[in-house]
């Protein structure tokens, strides 16, 4: 059985769209499990509402307060110690559930969750993963998306590891190719951090394919794309508005007079394919790595598709044993630096 908690009221509309959400996973998936964390009697109206049937996979958890959108760090996780957050992020820790999804206020999101579970041995900071759709048909992994606005090149090597783990993991993709976001491909360009980390990356053992631009995230260049989390925060923003501005203005146009709107009924089949690839609801949940504990973070405004699309992100965390590859990664390659080391002040004496 797998156990997933829901934080039911954290996002932009919370319960219309968590629980419908987990009650189309549990007809979809028999063995999976979910607790709902939030008001009680506001839940039990969803469910009905939902018609889930079988009610004996649906675990109510009580929480009398919701960490809202604009709600300060500080707010979230020292004054609302009761939140439907908190309680998700709770029940982790507690083995209670394997995993925790939520919509919530992503920043209150990962300092509760590293407050709580803590990192694991060998992980300084955590990283926001998610997956972006490339021309070739499949997605970039990307991180860091937000948690950390400065990095080492330490930091970085650590996201490569992580990002390595969870393709496998989730994308069922072995040895991933691992690409550095710079600004150039060549080696001399980029900032001392971003050269000292490809450094670490060429001798980490990891399928490194080495600098990567831009361009290379949508084309799909690479399985992985590292960067800090200034840099992939404005990238993920600005690709989302992009996405946006293109489905208007397609839209403005397809409706300009009689003759486009024909047009646009012609051309309906291959702008409905187009629109599936690159649908960003289809990649909801965005992993947060280095935790000891499974967490996925859902777009705060998903509607009910693009938040089943997280839930399953985190199931096939579970089953695939994320926490365990990452862990085994995380562990030979701190085993790999040290006896790199090791050999290093040998050879200087």
């Amino acid at each position: 059985m797998v156990r997933i908690a829901i934080d039911c009221m954290g996002g932009d509309v919370g319960l219309p769209v968590t629980v419908p959400a987990a009650v189309q996973i549990a007809r979809q998936y028999a063995d999976t499990h979910f607790l709902l964390t939030g008001v009680p009697e506001q839940i039990e109206q969803a469910l009905r509402q939902a018609n889930p049937g079988d009610l004996s996979r649906f675990e109510i958890v009580p929480a009398s307060e919701v960490v809202a959108m604009d709600d300060p760090v500080e707010v979230a996780l020292r004054r609302k110690k009761d939140s439907s957050m908190r309680v998700g992020v709770n029940l982790v820790k507690e083995k209670r559930a394997d995993a925790l999804v939520s919509a919530g206020n992503t920043g209150a999101l990962m300092a509760i969750s590293r407050y709580v579970l803590k990192t694991m041995e060998g992980i300084d900071r955590p990283a926001i993963a998610t997956a972006i759709p490339n021309q070739k048909g499949g997605a970039t992994t990307m991180l860091d998306l937000g948690a950390n606005v400065d990095c080492s090149a330490q930091h970085l090597l650590e996201f490569a590891i992580m990002g390595v783990a969870l393709c496998e993991a989730i994308d069922n993709i072995q040895n991933p190719t691992v690409g550095l976001l710079n600004i150039g491909e060549e080696a001399i360009k980029g900032n001392e951090t971003v050269k000292e980390a490809s450094s670490l990356l060429q001798c980490s053992g990891l399928n490194f394919y080495g600098n990567v631009e831009g361009d290379d995230i949508f084309k799909g260049t690479t399985n992985i794309v590292v960067c800090d989390g200034f840099v992939g925060n404005v990238v993920l923003k600005s690709l989302e508005g992009l996405a946006k501005m293109i489905g208007t203005m397609l839209k403005q146009e397809f409706t300009r007079n009689y003759l486009t709107m024909a047009a646009g009924m012609v051309a309906r089949p291959v702008l409905s394919r187009f629109r599936d690839r690159v649908d960003n609801r289809n990649y909801n949940g965005a992993a947060l790595l280095g935790l000891r504990g499974i967490v996925f973070k859902s777009h705060g405004s998903a509607d009910v598709f693009a938040y089943t699309k997280a839930i399953e992100r985190a199931r096939g965390a579970v089953v695939r044993g994320l926490l365990e590859k990452t862990a085994t990664a995380v562990t030979q390659m701190t085993q790999r630096i040290d006896r790199d080391n090791a050999e290093s002040t040998t050879g200087q004496k």
